[in-house]
């Protein structure tokens, strides 16, 4: 097969969720522990760093990468999901897994995966596991998927777990508390090894600190830790990130790190990793930002972010998935923005016109376009020089057009 028709192969295999969203959670190890111990269990030959959180694992994760490539060591980088190539998700050093790879890989092992009914998650770690392995990597930073407990990346014993805050987002799979989403995420906490929490919430903080404890794992709070560091990456969001970052590097005792890779790390992390659709700037005149941030705590973050700009008039391009709490996230909204609601091209969407009538409840007034691109378009053409457009509402919007 070729690489496009490999990847094809691995998509149809049993449900992704980025495509079909609950169906495809499968809540159990068992696949992901016997492919990895069918691969000679690759996640036992390098050192790792675990990154789970609602919001800010993928910039975290993106962020510890880049300050340990500047200090120096092969790193590993594990994240999910792609928004432009499947090999996004599989880094060392920010270059990604080889298209060659991937199509040998799942060549070789692809009556193993058709007969054990490997999902496609849990055959993206597996190749992740094993490349970061045949490539003996010095450290890997693995993002969580979903959740945490019962993610398939939760086969790893790492050096350092990081779970950077708790929001109410995937409640149909991992509890509609707070706290119930804290203990799931809190599964990747292993004996012994010290976990860094990255935001102080009231609800969530007992949960983190009884499974710590039961777990003999020192509990580190950044909170505690005061930086003036900055990073490439735009946005208020990221400065919590930054505070975790550095709490959990300035605790990973198992590297050396000096304060130089800790700083040029952060500064330089979109050109070591290849970090996509985080505040990202896609246009001048207008201004054009796109952000991945999809539920209410990413949202209220990007919302007072936009508050901060200088512009004429605003112009949101936004398309969400079918799951999503509307009552939530559309008060966060603008009410003087111009709205152009779309959908991305995945099973997933909603429907543009659902999106604009339950948006118009809330007074939110637009115009529905069947695609990104074409919404995008007429922001455009609607915008002058001096407004802004901001394009997002799920990774799947952005994804179409970075």
């Amino acid at each position: 097969m070729t690489y496009d028709e490999t990847v094809g192969w691995m998509f149809r295999q049993l449900p992704m969720y980025q495509k079909v969203g609950k169906s495809a959670f499968r809540p159990k190890l068992s696949n992901t522990i016997e492919f990895a111990g069918h691969l000679d269990d690759p996640q036992q030959k390098f050192k790792s760093v675990h990154v789970a959180g609602t919001n800010g694992k993928g910039s975290t994760s993106h962020m510890i990468a880049s300050i340990l490539q500047e200090a120096g060591y092969k790193t590993g980088l594990y994240t999910s999901p792609h928004l432009k190539d499947f090999r996004e998700r599989i880094r060392i050093d920010g270059v990604p897994v080889s298209e060659t790879y991937v199509v040998d890989f799942i060549e070789k092992h692809k009556d193993f995966l058709e007969n054990l009914g490997v999902s496609f998650f849990e055959m993206t770690v597996g190749m992740a596991f094993a490349w970061f392995a045949e490539q003996e990597v010095d450290v890997a930073v693995i993002e969580v998927g979903l959740g945490g407990r019962l993610d398939s990346t939760n086969i790893i014993t790492p050096e350092l777990s990081v779970i950077t805050n708790i929001g109410l987002d995937h409640t149909d799979i991992l509890g509609d508390t707070l706290e119930k989403i804290a203990a799931e995420k809190a599964g990747i906490i292993k004996k012994g090894v010290p976990v860094v929490i990255g935001e102080f919430q009231e609800e969530t903080l007992p949960v983190f600190e009884n499974i710590a404890k039961t777990m003999n794992a020192p509990l580190i709070k950044a909170w505690d830790y005061q930086t003036d560091l900055k990073s490439d990456l735009i946005g208020f969001y990221q400065e919590l990130n930054v505070r975790t970052v550095v709490s959990a590097i300035r605790n990973l005792r198992t590297f050396k790190i000096s304060e130089s890779a800790i700083k040029k790390g952060l500064l330089n992390t979109v050109n070591n990793t290849g970090l996509l659709g985080r505040w990202q700037q896609l246009g001048e005149s207008p201004l054009i930002i796109c952000d991945t941030a999809h539920n209410t705590e990413g949202l209220k973050v990007v919302t007072r972010q936009i508050a901060a700009q200088k512009y004429d008039r605003l112009h949101m391009v936004l398309g969400v998935v079918k799951e999503k709490n509307l009552s939530t996230l559309l008060p966060l909204l603008p009410k003087n923005a111009i709205y152009y609601f779309t959908e991305p091209e995945i099973p997933r969407a909603l429907p543009a016109s659902e999106f604009a009538a339950k948006a118009e409840s809330y007074g939110l007034q637009g115009s529905v376009f069947p695609s990104v691109p074409i919404a995008l378009e007429a922001a455009r053409n609607n915008a002058s020089p001096e407004d802004m457009i901001f394009v997002g509402g799920s990774t799947f919007v952005v994804a179409e057009i970075v």
